[in-house]
């Protein structure tokens, strides 16, 4: 068997040397990983961090503590990998080292400062996100226009109280259901009061242009306010799960002009949906069973 010479052993040793390691590996994935990072920043919706674009004067209040918790937690991560690297580099095993490096029990400043600083983290977390909270759910003033929204197995009934408005002169309303999903009519730059209530079960009333969502519960009324102010058609959901075809409780919004919506509204009463739909005991929205449909038949 033919065996190496001994230029050829240091030239083996030197490329087992030269080879990088699977700490410097790790490293240079990480740094390839923050380097698309920022090259999906560039992006209009990178540079939202995965947010729909806002449809709302409300809604900068919810990115900005969207956009600043990753921040955080960018600098956060960037000081842990940085850390971790100079470990890596710094006490990586030399020739002639121990085997086993030196023991400590414990370094009392150290479990100090990883005790203090994520309940640092969690404080100002908290804080920025009680200020958003409330800048969302205030409501100051009177609106311009109130919308009721029941929320039933499985759609939603719209009903627009426009009784007291001089250009319209009548509530109207529209009740989708699982074959048509409804459609919301909002003026644009006008305050809206959603009044929210459920019929059978929890939903969750969620528009995820207003970067905010509010839950529709049986018995327990809730309402907000929300000023859209960018004209266009966004998509409207459930976020509750609430029962079989849950995901078929969507509604389509339309933010309009204010003659666009007064004329939409008009339109709805016209048509034989004048007045408004009280609140049922029970509404039955179900679709029907082969059963049924052999009956039927």
């Amino acid at each position: 068997m033919e065996t190496l010479d001994e230029r050829q052993v240091v030239s083996v040793e030197a490329a087992g040397r030269s080879r990088p390691g699977p700490g410097v590996r790790r490293m240079a994935a990480a740094a390839s990983a923050v380097a698309l990072m920022a090259l999906a920043g560039c992006s209009e919706q990178g540079a939202r961090l995965g947010l729909p674009v806002a449809a709302s004067a409300e809604a900068p209040n919810m990115g900005n503590l969207w956009i600043g918790t990753w921040i955080a937690a960018f600098i956060v991560g960037g000081l842990v990998w940085g850390l971790i690297g100079w470990s890596v580099i710094r006490y990586r095993r030399r020739e002639g080292d121990h085997p086993v490096p030196r023991q400590t029990k414990y370094h009392l400043p150290l479990e100090l400062l990883y005790t203090l600083v994520p309940f640092l983290i969690i404080g100002v977390l908290f804080f920025y996100t009680v200020k958003a909270q409330d800048a969302l759910v205030g409501q100051e003033g009177e609106p311009d226009l109130t919308i009721d929204v029941i929320g039933q197995k499985w759609s939603w009934t719209f009903n627009y109280m426009e009784e007291d408005n001089p250009e319209i002169g009548t509530n109207a309303y529209e009740v989708g259901t699982l074959q048509e999903i409804p459609d919301l009519y909002l003026p644009v730059d006008k305050k809206v009061r959603f009044n929210l209530n459920a019929a059978d079960v929890i939903h969750s009333f969620w528009v995820p242009s207003f970067y905010f969502k509010m839950d529709v519960i049986p018995g327990h009324p809730n309402s907000f306010d929300v000023t859209p102010n960018r004209i266009g058609t966004y998509d409207g959901k459930c976020a509750e799960l609430c029962g079989t075809y849950h995901s078929l409780m969507l509604f389509k919004v339309h933010i309009v002009s204010e003659e666009d919506y007064n004329a939409k509204v008009l339109e709805l009463a016209a048509s034989g949906n004048a007045g408004s739909v009280p609140l049922p005991d029970s509404f039955v929205n179900t679709l029907p069973t082969p059963k049924a449909e052999e009956d039927q038949k």
